[in-house]
């Protein structure tokens, strides 16, 4: 089910100042309710390979999981560039959102779904690229209804809205829609079996891909 992912040569040590990009995962056993036949150790693997991915962006100085699973916590806290903050609780996923940024003071800000199994560094820094000339920028799923990715220049105030329509959503609060084409990796998130098979056509980060292919 998964298909080879092409390197994307590796990233700096070094690079900052550069985005911090947020993201936000759920406990797995909670996290993917509209996935049949997915267990916990593939929502999570399908988590910190978004995570891994963004940690290896060129344009990305920190990454910040916010997370109440004790599991993808300490994983994700193992790579680079990564640090973890506890999810407030009770929380929504925009409050949870909320808290990571907050922890990154005046720098360029961006909040990354965390069910993009499939995502190449490359494709995020193009979208970070594109984001940098516009107070808040909002990315597209491939379906064209939800968002995947939501950005804040550095020292503009932040906000996310996502939940059902939530590219409209964001569209009314005046983010700028970014030029990621519909091919990008960070457009393809995973809600469906049928989005997990089109994920893994483009090519599955090593976590789930190894799960769903142990062969």
């Amino acid at each position: 089910m998964s298909a080879e992912r092409p390197s994307d040569g590796g990233s700096p040590e070094v690079r900052s100042p550069g985005w911090v990009v947020v993201v936000p995962l759920k406990p797995a056993a909670i996290g993917k309710s509209r996935l049949r036949d997915v267990d916990e150790q593939l929502v999570r693997a399908i988590g910190l390979d978004t995570v891994a991915a963004a940690s290896a962006a060129a344009t990305v100085a920190r990454v910040i999981v916010v997370t109440a699973d004790a599991a993808t916590a300490a994983a994700a806290a193992s790579m680079p560039s990564v640090e973890v903050v506890a999810e407030p609780d009770p929380s929504g996923l925009n409050a949870a959102i909320a808290a990571g940024a907050a922890t990154a003071a005046r720098a360029p800000r961006a909040a990354l779904l965390g069910d993009l199994p499939a995502l190449r560094p490359g494709d995020l820094d193009a979208a970070l690229a594109a984001a940098a000339s516009v107070d808040h920028g909002v990315v597209p799923d491939a379906e064209g209804t939800g968002s995947t990715l939501v950005t804040a220049g550095a020292g503009i105030a932040w906000q996310s809205a996502f939940g059902a329509d939530s590219l409209a959503r964001h569209t009314a609060l005046g983010f700028t829609l970014l030029p990621v084409p519909a091919s990008s990796t960070l457009r393809r998130d995973v809600d469906t079996a049928e989005q997990l098979a089109d994920a893994a056509a483009l090519g599955l980060g090593p976590r789930s891909a190894a799960l769903l292919d142990p062969h």
